[in-house]
Formats: structure tokens, sequence, C-alpha cells
């Protein structure tokens, strides 16, 4: 556990405190009152702690990068240089996000505030997610504060980074020697800060590894109280099945002794449409028997992901890309391609569910795979073929049940997150979307639970104890938003829409939105 300062100042009017004067004392001094001296008061507003089941009346100190206080409306003297009337609107903790791939742009120097993210309420993101973490995140820590930025950020180590540090992108196990090694660089990251161990077993270079693989480094994590996020082998149907992969997870933070986090869960494509239940009932069913386990959601029925990654046989983009690429060119591949890739679109929904979001094309973004494969007078499979070769390609697909992601969203072990990547709406919008789709429209949430599972609960599967809470002693990470307004403005058709109605942030006690305007003020630190 973090130990905490309170950093606050009373100043004292009359003679003395209340609780030590005389007997004797005046009834004027009797009522004397103790006088807080802070920096910045939050007044009048709506509060909900992170942990509370309704909003509460209460007034707000900080001092410095800490909550020093909360009062009962009127109930405490406080004295602030700055003071926020938040009448009419609510307070939260600051949202915490667990699963986004915002680390190049904190990293750059034009998208390095996140507003993307401070938009939607959000102060802490984590990075390093779905295998792809930095090994070094001393370096990778060291350069960002060294850069400065917007919202505050944790970081996995990447299991995918770790095999492709040590044994590149090679399609198979791993030798005795090399687990060694990427025990010991998981060993490194975690006592430099990292929150935990990720895999991508879906994706290259993950997928080529056993179980026996991830339990040895989990086991590392374990050892320094990490925690395991994955995204699991198979969310459809595309090798060994959803419910299979679940049972993969579940075993492996069973022999590692470690808290599973599930990534963005989902049952994606028709072929799995409905498992959710089996999966709900495999999940408490393991939670009953010791296992601890947690989940993020995004409220989107498109995932998002690379072409390659979507569609692509695991087997034909092993090693480097020039191998891949020729394996695609292949005479004696082409039938063999054609097959198992056509099995892949339909899995995903179909060539018009497949929709370009990011391309250097832009006359190809926002078409479908059909309609480019249309416009090339090839098939859908020939033109994904070309596609993956041309560069970058991005992709959403719509592919999940409605009545699914409601059964997910439910569970009081599944927490909001956005996965945000560009081209897709969630990247901008997912927590206000939560918000008006699932709290305003459908009351399948109540406000207390949205902003409990995008605050407080996911501070508290993270490890992270000094944030998520409005406490005294914790990080002031404060968001103060109109319910009325508070609302995206992402669609799939214009994705990079900044949402609204957050109107102040504070962010280790510095205002970092006033007045739903950004103040150019990078406040964020590296959160371990």
């Amino acid at each position: 556990m973090k130990s905490f300062k309170t950093h606050f100042i009373t100043a004292v009017i009359g003679i003395c405190l209340i609780s030590s004067c005389s007997e004797k004392q005046s009834e004027s001094q009797k009522q004397t009152k103790t006088v807080m001296i802070a920096d910045v008061l939050i007044s009048s507003g709506t509060v909900y702690t992170g942990e509370s089941s309704q909003g509460q009346s209460l007034d707000i100190a900080v001092c410095g990068e800490l909550i020093c206080g909360l009062y009962p409306v009127g109930s405490q003297v406080i004295q602030a240089k700055k003071i926020i009337d938040a009448k009419g609107k609510i307070v939260s903790p600051g949202f915490i996000d667990p699963h986004t791939h915002s680390l190049a742009e904190l990293l750059s120097k034009d998208k390095n505030h996140n507003l993307n993210y401070l938009t939607q309420g959000v102060t802490t993101v984590v990075n390093g997610n779905d295998g792809g973490g930095p090994v070094d995140i001393k370096a990778t820590a060291r350069k960002l504060l060294a850069n400065s930025i917007g919202t505050n950020v944790a970081l996995y180590v990447g299991h995918g980074s770790l095999r492709e540090q040590v044994m590149g992108r090679e399609q198979r196990f791993a030798t005795d020697a090399e687990i060694t090694t990427m025990k010991s660089l998981m060993a490194q990251g975690m006592e430099d800060g990292a929150i935990g161990l990720s895999t991508g077993l879906y994706y290259v270079p993950g997928s080529y590894a056993n179980t026996e693989e991830v339990i040895s480094i989990a086991k590392i994590a374990s050892q320094y109280h990490g925690i395991y996020d994955t995204h699991l082998r198979d969310e459809s149907t595309f090798t060994v099945g959803f419910i299979t992969a679940l049972d993969e997870a579940i075993n492996i933070a069973k022999q590692a002794n470690i808290h599973l986090h599930l990534a963005h869960i989902k049952a994606l494509g028709v072929d799995v449409w409905g498992q959710s239940k089996e999966a709900i009932v495999k999940i408490e069913k393991a939670i009953k028997e010791g296992v601890s386990i947690s989940a993020d959601q995004y409220p989107w029925l498109a995932s998002g992901t690379k072409l390659r990654s979507a569609v692509m046989p695991k087997w034909v983009m092993a090693d480097s890309q020039e191998a891949f690429h020729k394996r695609l060119n292949q005479p004696d591949l082409i039938e063999r391609l054609n097959s198992e890739i056509t099995e892949n679109i339909r899995r995903r929904g179909g060539s018009t569910s497949l929709y370009i979001t990011e391309f250097l094309n832009k006359d190809f973004v926002g078409l479908n795979l059909q309609q480019v494969a249309a416009l090339r007078k090839a098939s859908p499979v020939d033109t994904a073929i070309w596609l993956v070769q041309q560069g970058e390609v991005r992709v959403a697909s719509f592919n999940m049940s409605p009545n699914d992601v409601e059964k997910f969203m439910v569970q009081p072990w599944v927490v909001t997150s956005s996965d945000g990547t560009n081209g897709h709406p969630r990247k901008y919008a997912s927590f206000p979307k939560k918000y008006q789709k699932y709290v305003v429209e459908k009351k399948l949430l109540t406000l207390a639970n949205f902003i409990n599972g995008s605050s407080a609960q996911t501070a508290k599967l993270l490890g992270i104890t000094d944030r998520g809470s409005l406490k005294q002693g914790y990080k002031a990470d404060i968001v103060i938003f109109d319910p009325k307004t508070y609302s995206p403005n992402a669609n799939f058709s214009k994705w990079d829409e900044y949402s609204v109605g957050v109107e102040q942030i504070l962010i280790n006690g510095k205002l970092v939105i006033s007045d739903s305007t950004f103040q150019e003020v990078y406040a964020g630190q590296f959160v371990q």
C-alpha cells in the first residue's frame, strides 16, 4: 500500500480550536469554526465518490495534488484560490480506461494532450494491452514524462513484445532458455513500475505460444502483485473457439495465482452469438472457486482491428513482413489461402460487414470490403490479399449481438474501456456513448453503476491505490460533467469528433479543462 500525506493547512479563528476550548469560553467562542485553506474548492455539485450508490451534496477541497477534504455542503469554512461552482453538475472521480492504444500519441509532440480521452472524462489511460506493451518500462516512462502528457498513464509489459525481442516472430514454441530470458525481462519490467503482463494470444507472435509459456511469465507478474490482462486466443471460432479460449485464460490465472482481466470481452461473430450466457456462468463459477477475474468492455457492436489480423491466417504472417507477403503470392498456397480467408471473412460477418477505417488511399476509407472489391473488379479474398500488401489497413466489423453486449455489461465484474484505435469512434466516445445509450436511454445501468465501473472499480482491479475514488488523501483526478449534455459526437462516419459535456477536469490537482476548454496544461503522471 502506498502512504499518503495530507497537504492542507488550517487557520484558526479565535483563541483556540473548538475541541480544546475551556468550558468557561463565551458563546461566540464556542461558535468559531476551523478554516481550511485550499487551492481549489469544488462546491454545490452532486458528488459520486466512485464507491457510492447515489449522489451526495458535498464540497471538495483540493490541496496541491491531493484531495484534502470532503464535507457536507456549507459545513466547513474553506478558503480557496480557485472556486468551482458545480451546481446542477455531476462531480466524479476521473475515469480510468484500462485498455487504450494511445502510447504513440502520448509520446508524440502534437497529440500528447490525449484530448480525445480528456473530453470523455478519462484522466488515466492504460497502455501496452494485447501483448504489445513495451519491454523497457523505465525508458518508456522516462520518455513520457520528459514529453509531458495530458493524462496519467499506466503500462503493461507485453508478452508479444517479449517474444519478439527474444525470438522474433518465429512460429514455434519457446525453448526453456528463451522462457528464462523472457521471465527475467518481465521481472525487470515489474520492478520498473509495470502493472502486469498483457497477452494477445489471438495475434502474431503471441498466438504461437503455448499455455505453459504464458503461465511461466505470468507467475513472475504475480510475484510482484501484478495482473494478467489478455486478449483471448479466440473470441469466435477462428482457432480453439471462444469458450475454450476462456478456459485457457482461467487456467493460466489459477496456475500463476494471478488476477485475470479479460480484455474487451465479447462474443465475436455469428458462430458464437449467445455464448455470453455460457461464458458468464463459467466466469462466475471460477470466481466462486477463488479465481480473481474481471473484464472490460466497449459499448459498440463493431470491433476494430487490422485487416491482416481480422482475416489472414496466423501461419501466413510468421517471420518477417517480406516472408508474409511472399506466402500471399506463392502459387502452391493460393487454394489454401482462398479457403481460409473466405472462412475468416464469413466469421467476421461477411465482406459487406468489414468497413475500412484507415488506409493510405483515403478514397477507400468508409467503404466495405465488398465495395472495394467491386471497384477493383476482383473477389473479396483477392482484394484483401492486395490490400494488406499496400500498407496499414484497419477495419471495423459489425459482428456483435446487442443481447451479448448487454448481458456482459450488467455483470458486476465488467468495467468500461475504449480499446481506442484510429477509424473507430470508440477512441473518442466510448464513455459518453455508454452513458447516453445504457444509462439515459435504456436505463440498463444507474448513473452510480456507470461512474463506479469507470473509476473506483477499475482502479481496484488494476491495483491502483491512490486514484479512482474521491477520498481524502487520494490524487485529485476529478471530472465535472453536465448530465444533460454529456454525450458523444463521434460515429462511424466521423470517428474523430470530440465528445461534449465535460466542463471541468482536474488531474493531479491541476485544472486541465476549464469551462469545457483545454487549458494547455499537461499534468499527467506515470502510474505504477
